[in-house]
């Protein structure tokens, strides 16, 4: 065999060893339980609990964001951020979390909003005197 006809088949075999092994790193969600087993990074799908409120104090420490989490599961876990609260967090629907678990804490290193669609065919109606009301379109009023 000619000699490039090696290197090409060489630079193939390489190739598709790089394309397997990042293929078997990939992981999917855990719940906060599994995250707590789990010595790695993990990433753990929920909501916000908003009844529980959270914790940022842009003056004090503008890298410290706390709140509380359910995940899929319905545990409801402490979790830390060591940075500034994202924008409109308040507006998220789902949060997945990029973190550890430590002591029942859950460290995030990111977080990942799924905010509203500005796409809904539900609109809504904010008065004069705030209140909001919620206006269901029909086709034919689309049409």
């Amino acid at each position: 065999m000619r000699k490039s006809a090696i290197i090409g088949l060489i630079t193939i075999a390489i190739c598709i060893g790089f394309l397997v092994s990042l293929n078997a790193d990939t992981d999917s969600y855990a719940n906060f339980k599994e995250a707590t087993e789990s010595q790695k990074e993990e990433h753990v799908m929920g909501y916000w609990e908003k009844s529980q409120g959270m914790y940022y104090d842009a003056v004090k420490d503008p890298n410290h964001f706390a709140f509380f989490m359910k995940d899929e599961d319905g545990t409801v876990n402490k979790v830390v951020l060591n940075g500034s609260k994202p924008q409109d967090f308040e507006r998220s629907e789902k949060l997945v979390l990029i973190g550890k678990m430590e002591n029942d804490t859950f460290y995030a290193s990111k977080i990942l909003m799924k905010c509203p669609s500005k796409y809904n065919d539900n609109m809504v109606e904010v008065n004069q005197d705030g209140t909001v009301k919620e206006i269901k379109e029909t086709k034919e009023s689309k049409s």
